[in-house]
């Protein structure tokens, strides 16, 4: 009796803070009842955050809830910065080891170098202690102006060290290479669309003009997009004043058109992007529009497909949803968001996956399209086809025998990476001595024997065992050609690290290709 007068009030309470919204009255009502009649304890702000997930994972793949925390930890990558130490690191077993010191970064300015062991943190040991990788950033991340005592083990010297970092504003970079790849062919490649990547991306862009760059390979594979602004701002830099870049349109936000404003920087200059099936959002919305406007080649595989606009709804305690209110389409009218059913998330996420096994990503002639599907570019009317991404100008299969499946397994494993940075750390001196310049490095470092067989006994240590003799001798090539660029990459930076993984990259090779008119 007791528990029906109280359901009584509850809904009495609802219907006078909620008035007459009936669907309201009745998410309140079963919010109040769980927390004061469930038998067993519950999480009220849980229960309410279950809650919301439940609503938002009924509508499309893409509207999300976060906590504060997940709402921090996505924004920093967009951002442009967070505040630290300024140190790339990786571990080594469970000690943390230095791979470079950020350019006049904090760690930098008090003499912390490559290869340095930090043990502790402000008291706090962070070796040996089996910390995660997460909690051992917590540590060293803080407030600006903050200090960080950290106690450091260097090779060669006998004491501990002990150095006082003050924090600061440390850059998260986008663009992970720009290079000459060929005579007059600039490579720049980026990773998502944040608060920073314009300006990067031109900065970029300039330093390739200056060392003769007349044609560019614009390389958007992975990129997993970002901010739409920045998206806009970098794809009308190759287009004429009015050109429309991209279009959004939903149920209750009217359309709105993104177009050139003027002339860019580089609407001269020949370019291919190349792109694959992990390319997504805004990186799309570039490659729709450079391919719409007839502005360049498209190289490689189908693009994701994620074409929903979401808006962020902030929440008093910091947590966030992301709700999707219209859709993207290209120039040419093409809606880039793929099919989906509404709640099936599993299938959804499974998209990929499934693109190989129709032989989408390893046949050309597994693609269809219906007539409905197929569109036409703004200035020379090429066919081009909707349903979902973008489909390329000129596929590219993905080589399914590239990597090995004892490949796989020692990259899934972390021998790869671990053994690698033995290397680096035993050699560092010697090798920055022998190689002063990446260009003398490319041409002559061979990976050497002594690399390989500990990365095999290690493998056999944790009973990680090639089929049979062909499959150790099929992997050897590629993993070679993987710790040489893993090595680059700790000796200068990811610029190097492309510049010799690309050298065996069939969509960069197609680009190139397709640049010189083959």
């Amino acid at each position: 009796m007791a528990a029906l007068l109280l359901v009584a009030a509850i809904a009495a309470s609802a219907q006078g803070r909620l008035g007459e919204d009936a669907p309201l009255r009745k998410l309140s009502i079963a919010e109040m009842a769980v927390t004061n009649l469930y038998v067993d304890s519950v999480d009220e702000k849980k229960l309410v955050e279950d809650a919301i997930r439940g609503m938002l994972e009924k509508l499309d793949p893409h509207s999300s809830y976060s906590t504060p925390k997940e709402v921090k930890k996505m924004n920093e990558p967009l951002q442009g910065s967070f505040e630290g130490i300024g140190v790339q690191f990786n571990m080594m077993e469970d000690t943390l080891v230095v791979i470079q010191t950020i350019t006049k970064g904090p760690s930098e300015k008090v003499g912390i170098l490559a290869g340095d062991r930090i043990v502790g943190v402000n008291d706090t040991a962070i070796a040996g202690v089996k910390m995660s990788r997460e909690d051992i950033m917590a540590r060293l991340r803080g407030p600006k102006g903050t200090i960080a005592r950290l106690k450091v083990v260097r090779l060669g010297i006998r004491d501990t060290l002990f150095f006082d970092v003050e924090r600061d504003k440390i850059p998260v970079k986008s663009v992970d290479a720009t290079y000459m790849i060929q005579p007059g062919v600039g490579y720049l490649r980026f990773g998502n669309f944040g608060a920073t990547t314009y300006d990067e991306v031109m900065a970029g862009l300039e330093t390739l003009r200056q060392q003769g760059m007349t044609q560019l390979v614009l390389d958007l594979q992975e990129n997993g997009g970002g901010y739409l602004q920045a998206a806009a701002d970098i794809a009308a830099e190759f287009l004429q004043e009015g050109d429309l870049i991209v279009y959004t349109d939903g149920r209750r936000v009217p359309r709105r058109e993104y177009r050139a404003e003027r002339d860019g920087f580089y609407k001269d200059l020949r370019v291919v992007v190349l792109v694959d099936e992990y390319t997504a959002s805004a990186a799309e919305i570039v490659t729709g529009a450079i391919q719409d406007n007839d502005r360049g080649l498209v190289v490689g595989r189908r693009t994701f497909g994620k074409g929903l606009v979401q808006r962020p709804i902030e929440l008093p305690d910091g947590s966030m949803i992301r709700l999707t209110i219209a859709h993207y389409y290209t120039p040419s009218g093409r809606c880039i968001q793929k099919p989906y059913e509404k709640g099936k998330q599993k299938d959804y996420a499974m998209d990929v996956a499934n693109r190989l096994k129709r032989g989408e990503l390893t046949s050309k002639d597994s693609i269809h399209f219906a007539d409905s599907l197929k569109f036409y570019t703004q200035k020379e009317h090429r066919v081009v086809y909707g349903g979902g991404g973008i489909m390329p100008d000129e596929f590219v299969p993905l080589d399914t025998t590239r990597y090995t499946k004892f490949h796989r397994e020692l990259a899934a494993k972390s021998v790869i990476i671990q053994q690698n940075l033995r290397f680096i750390d035993k050699h560092r001196k010697q090798l920055k001595k022998q190689y002063p310049k990446f260009q003398q490095f490319k041409e002559q470092f061979q990976v050497p024997q002594e690399l390989i067989d500990a990365i095999m006994a290690e493998a056999d240590k944790q009973n990680i065992k090639p089929k049979d003799e062909d499959e150790r001798k099929q992997t050897l090539p590629m993993l070679s050609l993987q710790l040489k660029a893993l090595i680059a990459r700790d000796l200068w930076d990811m610029s190097e690290y492309f510049s010799i993984i690309n050298e065996e990259s069939a969509v960069v090779k197609r680009g190139l290709e397709v640049l010189q008119g083959e």
